[in-house]
């Protein structure tokens, strides 16, 4: 029977098609409308690309909606999902060759290894429907592009591959684990047995401060780097499919580990100028590669939703619906613990535990390799949870707990619970499925405003989680508290909320249930919070302006302490930096010169506290710690620590002097900050040749700001000066009155160099232009440029 809504609805969409862009839209060209069947719809639907590239999909219930927003991902970024996916499930071997199977096996060993049908099963019936709904989008791009190989991104035919089908069951079975910290353990280990703990304090004072002592049973002196086994396998090696195979993919740095954060604030309409609430965010990820979001617009009777989302995660992670806006920034868990266990002498696959011997379990698994026979590997369990090192010759192996691998721990469903509630409320039901550790901002059109910390954070029988610990059980987890045992505020007194991963633990705090002691210097929120305090009426050019803020307190900090005069060789960078602003703005010489100063004063601050042997673990010093030093010069830089100070800071300057007039030329008035910190974007295998050559690089343009300021730009590792993250998607929302939100997502919607969306707001987000967010029906079609329908039908063959 002829369903009569279904028939007027798809008549309506497809004299859409016909007719062009909808009202008060001029008429589409023919090849901008396109009709695609697809495996997988209920219904038919609607996809509407603005001319910012944003998708509008336009459905009649919510799993297709969540289909559209995985086919028009894998539209716009099918290699990265690929790769990703490839990567988490384990089978890059077998499109890329024998060198990628002990990535694989790692993959492989941080496999979820309970049931995943009764993982499935935690979620809802709409969530896992729609989560469902969203695999199949992508596998329908998949098929399509297969079916229609002229449609594949142009990595597939240069490497040889074709892109791998998704299953629901993948996003539970590969959930990512979060292992951040491990490397921090392993550190504090090494320094305690050299005897020279109170080093890390250089690296990384513990926030909250907390007594850092070797745990009871931890042979500190016997840790090394072999402790972490496979976790130190270096990042993918691409570069064995170039002529040059000595060239890896590098991992992601220490440096843009210890700056990952983001900026987020929300303004009651007692504080707002525009009488609404007003939602400000921008996530600081990576800078360098395939851009971290993707934009999207889900719609469907219940569900409207727009935002930024992860490539291969279902839901919008940051945007609006129209009921409520919510934005986030990294809180901080200690998710991960490492375990040392003792071998059994006679049967290196017997550990100690409880009061004998446990046995581990195994697991031996074959890997398809290309062009190769299966690499064959042993994966070893302890009761913690994954082996990542085992030393038979030292009776010694290392495992590993993890959120991500209890029961409940992976977080694949939270985005689409969370863009499917309607409220408050509703968001705290929403809540338990989200595991990772999240500062969570709210915003309604009833005005309230809020702010919860949401997470999982393990109870441990002893310890903190802040060094490697025996694996006897003395130390083992025994559970989870989830977000109803970490804060929040609901409609705070003062009008306004924000975090920017500083400690944001209220006073007293109980003891027992801090979850981490790594929170970041609070430079970005002291600025917020400065500038927020003295607005009584806060508009949304004052959160785009705060948003692109260049002020450094650290520069202050230090600027205050320059000296009056110097030697020869230091006099012209003091007479330079004197009376500066403090503001790193691409335009600026005298940021440049500060930034020059500042890797100097550093790297000789570490020189002199730091003993040679500890060199290779202590390689970076915390801002507060430097500016700490150099403002109250103590015993650790010797018998004079002022003259000491002083000598340091001459030499500092005469040096950063030099280096800037080698870097930049004889002529100080030319010098520019954006000059050093370009912001260039290169496809991540781009050190193969054809990839190169097929995929320009995104770059001639500088930036100001640094690791400090508001407009987080992150600093690549010496001896480049270029933006390594920061703030690549930025959102403010003008609550209620959606139209008037404002977007940026660098470089653009595309990974194909092919789309006018491959770099269009490459310019806009180094200008700090922000980009209309639209979201109405009639704003978006006004200014549509593309229109599919997508219809239920068979795969291609």
């Amino acid at each position: 029977m002829l369903n009569r809504r279904s028939f007027l609805l798809q008549s309506a969409a497809m004299m859409a098609l016909v007719s062009g862009a909808g009202r008060g839209g001029a008429a589409l060209p023919l090849s901008r409308r396109r009709r695609v069947e697809v495996a997988g719809l209920s219904a038919p639907i609607e996809i509407v690309d603005d001319s910012y590239g944003i998708p509008h999909i336009r459905a009649r219930s919510k799993p297709d909606a969540f289909f559209g927003q995985g086919y028009v991902v894998a539209r716009d970024r099918l290699f990265q999902l690929d790769l990703a996916h490839r990567r988490e499930v384990g089978r890059l071997a077998e499109a890329f060759g024998a060198e990628f199977a002990l990535h694989d096996g790692r993959a492989r060993l941080f496999h979820y290894r309970g049931d995943l049908d009764q993982e499935l099963a935690r979620a809802p019936a709409e969530i896992l429907a729609c989560a469902r709904a969203y695999v199949a989008g992508i596998n329908a791009r998949i098929d399509e592009v297969v079916a229609n190989p002229a449609l594949l991104p142009l990595e597939y035919e240069i490497l040889g591959v074709r892109p791998l089908k998704w299953d629901v069951r993948d996003l539970v079975l590969a959930p990512g684990a979060s292992l951040g910290s491990v490397e921090d353990e392993i550190r504090r280990a090494r320094l305690a047995g050299m005897g020279l703990l109170e080093l890390d304090a250089v690296v990384a004072p513990l926030r909250p401060a907390w007594p850092l002592t070797v745990p009871e049973g931890l042979d500190a002196a016997a840790v090394s780097e072999a402790d972490l086994g496979v976790l130190g396998l270096e990042g993918l090696p691409f570069g064995s499919l170039a002529p040059r195979p000595d060239l890896p993919v590098p991992a992601a740095s220490s440096n843009e580990l210890t700056n990952a954060g983001s900026n987020a604030w929300t303004i009651g309409p007692a504080r707002s100028a525009t009488g609404r609430a007003i939602l400000a965010n921008d996530p600081h990820l990576g800078i360098g590669s395939f851009g971290p979001r993707h934009v999207a617009h889900l719609s469907a009777p219940g569900l409207d939703v727009i935002g930024g989302g992860a490539p291969g995660l279902p839901g919008i992670m940051q945007g609006h619906t129209d009921r409520f806006a919510f934005g986030r920034t990294n809180f901080h868990i200690d998710q991960a613990d490492l375990f040392i266990l003792e071998l059994n002498p006679d049967d290196s696959e017997l550990y100690r535990h409880g009061d004998g011997w446990k046995r581990f379990e195994r697991v031996d698994i074959a890997i398809p390799v290309r062009d190769a026979a299966p690499a064959k590997m042993t994966l070893r369990f302890a009761a913690q949870g994954p082996v990542v090192a085992h030393d038979p010759t030292k009776h010694r192996a290392t495992s590993v707990a993890t959120i991500d691998l209890q029961p409940g721990g992976g977080g694949a469903f939270a985005m689409i619970a969370i863009n499917l509630a309607r409220d408050w409320k509703s968001l705290r039901d929403a809540f338990r499925f989200h595991p990772s550790p999240t500062n969570f901002h709210y915003a309604d059109v009833d005005g309230n405003h809020g702010w919860q910390v949401i997470g999982y954070a393990p109870v441990r029988r002893r310890g903190e989680g802040l060094m490697p610990v025996p694996g006897d059980g003395r130390y083992d987890w025994t559970g989870m508290r989830d977000f109803r045992s970490l804060p929040s505020e609901y409609n705070p007194a003062k009008g306004w909320f924000a975090s920017a991963n500083q400690n944001n633990l209220p006073p007293n705090w109980p003891r027992d249930r801090i979850p981490a002691f790594s929170f970041r210097d609070p430079y970005r929120y002291d600025r917020i919070v400065e500038t927020l305090s003295a607005q009584p009426k806060h508009s949304l050019a004052d959160s785009v302006t705060l948003m692109h803020d260049t002020f450094s307190a650290p520069a202050r900090q230090l600027m205050a302490l320059l000296p009056t005069h110097g030697s020869a060789g230091a006099e012209p960078a003091i007479r330079m930096l004197s009376g500066w602003n403090a503001r790193l703005e691409g335009d600026s010489g005298q940021a440049a010169l500060f930034e020059i100063l500042w890797r100097e004063l550093g790297a000789r601050m570490l020189a002199r506290i730091v003993p040679e042997k500890a060199r290779d673990l202590v390689t970076e010093i915390s801002p507060s710690v430097l500016l700490g030093l150099m403002a109250g010069p103590d015993g650790r830089l010797g018998a004079n620590p002022v003259a000491i100070r002083d000598a340091l800071f001459d030499a500092a300057l005469a040096a950063a002097w030099n280096s800037a007039r080698q870097i930049m030329g004889p002529d100080p008035a030319a010098w520019r900050w954006g000059a050093l910190h370009q912001v260039r974007i290169a496809h991540p295998l781009s050190r193969i040749p054809a990839i190169a050559a097929a995929f320009p690089a995104i770059e001639g343009e500088g930036s100001g700001g640094d690791s400090y300021t508001v407009m987080a730009r992150w600093l690549r590792g010496s001896p480049s000066w270029n933006v390594s993250g920061g703030a690549s998607y930025l959102q403010i929302i003008d609550v209620g009155a959606w139209d008037n939100s404002l977007m940026l997502n660098l470089p653009g919607q595309s990974n194909d160099p092919r789309s006018p969306h491959y770099r269009d707001q490459y310019g806009p987000w180094i200008k700090g232009e922000m980009q209309p967010m639209l979201f109405s029906r009639a704003a978006i079609d006004v200014r549509a440029v593309g229109r599919t329908l997508l219809r239920p039908g068979k795969a291609p063959s």
